[in-house]
This record gives C-alpha cells, sequence and structure tokens, in this order.
C-alpha cells in the first residue's frame, strides 16, 4: 500500500474509532452478524450475541445515531441494513444492502461469508457487480469499475461523514462531475478500495475482541 492510502487508512481507522457503533467494538460485529440473518433484531437478541445487559446495548445504541429501527423498536439496520438503498448484497441466501459501496467490501471478511454486490453507477446508473469473497474480490463488472472515497474529519454519523459520498461509479470516467463537486474526495479500482478496507477491518475486529 503506497504511502497516501497509508494515510488515508489510518484517517479512516481513527475517524471511525472516534463514533457510531464503532466506538463499541463489542457491538459492531455481533451486530452485523444478527442483522446477516434477514430478519429485525431485538435488543434482547443482541444482549445474547454480546454477553451484554439490554441495557448495556441500549446505552450503546444511543451513540449510533444511524442506527435504524422498524416500526415495533426492532433493528433493521446498521451499515447492513434491511431497508433498500442502491447497494444490494446477498450472501447467505439473504436480500440485504448496506450503507456504501465500502460497506460491500468489508463485511465479507466481517460475517465470513462471501457475497454477491449489484449497485448502480452513481453518475449513469449502468449496473457494477462483484463478488467478494471474505479474503478477496473474485470479480468486477465492468472492471474498470471505481470506488469513490472520502476521509470524514468525524464520524458522529458515519452514514452522513462517509458513507452517503461512498459510491460506485463504472469507470474513472464517469466520476469525473462528482469529483469536481466534492474535492479533496478521490476514486480508485474496485481491488484498490478492497485493500484499502483491509486495515480498517482488521483494527475494528481486533478491536472488537476486547472487552470493554
Amino acid at each position: 500500500m503506497d504511502t497516501q492510502a497509508q494515510q488515508l487508512t489510518a484517517s479512516l481507522t481513527a475517524a471511525f474509532n472516534g463514533g457510531g457503533a464503532s466506538s463499541r467494538p463489542w457491538l459492531w460485529q455481533p451486530l452485523l452478524q444478527v442483522l446477516a440473518q434477514g430478519r429485525p433484531v431485538t435488543v434482547e437478541q443482541i444482549a445474547q450475541a454480546t454477553g451484554r445487559t439490554a441495557d448495556k446495548v441500549r446505552e450503546a445504541l444511543t451513540d449510533s445515531p444511524d442506527t435504524e429501527y422498524d416500526e415495533h423498536g426492532s433493528i433493521v439496520g446498521s451499515g447492513l441494513t434491511q431497508n433498500p438503498t442502491p447497494h444490494r448484497y446477498e450472501t447467505g441466501g439473504h436480500t440485504l444492502y448496506t450503507w456504501c459501496a465500502m460497506d460491500t467490501l468489508i463485511f465479507p471478511t466481517v460475517l465470513a461469508a462471501t457475497a454477491h454486490v449489484n449497485s448502480p453507477c452513481h453518475a449513469t446508473g449502468t449496473p457494477v457487480r462483484l463478488t467478494v469473497e471474505p479474503d478477496r474480490v473474485t470479480s468486477v463488472e465492468p472492471a474498470t469499475a471505481v470506488v469513490s472515497i472520502v476521509t470524514p474529519n468525524t464520524c458522529a454519523s458515519i452514514r452522513a461523514a462517509f458513507c452517503n459520498q461512498v459510491h460506485f461509479f463504472a469507470d474513472p470516467e464517469s466520476a469525473t462531475d462528482w469529483l469536481d463537486q466534492h474535492p479533496g474526495a478521490t476514486v480508485m479500482p474496485v481491488a484498490d478500495a478492497y485493500d484499502l478496507g483491509r486495515p480498517l477491518t482488521q483494527a475494528l475486529l481486533a478491536g472488537a475482541g476486547h472487552q470493554s
């Protein structure tokens, strides 16, 4: 990884560790795992999955303002979501969605499960299709597809600060107008974006192993 990528990874890791579900690393991975089952998740289920009390889980969730709930108060989304977004994410026989393009590259590692991704180019609507295994991207169509990346100053709202700006584009040329409107952003090939996400994923998973 070149110096620019290292700096971007360090900035993203610091920002993610500063807010949202990642500020409670014990919550992050188990929550994704239960959401991946394709059904609304109760606080009690998360408590069981994390070994925390329901009150502790509720306290942690208050620090994650982007968490999505259904009409019964059950959780249906936190990075991985049961509510439709442009980023369709099929895994384990379930059709789910993610908040951003980078999520589709990170979550197969977190969930230890292959995902098939279908997302339109943010500029042209051309379908971008991927197969992402836990340790690599095995297919990208079109091969020229790129991912937009921004470095958030804060992640009090991960979705607003980061996810809402991280898209697939069919090729670098398709991203030109978007880049003109987003100074400081960049685009990179899907494989490079996957490599960028690996240290971030490993840092967050390492944090998930600590009890706090």
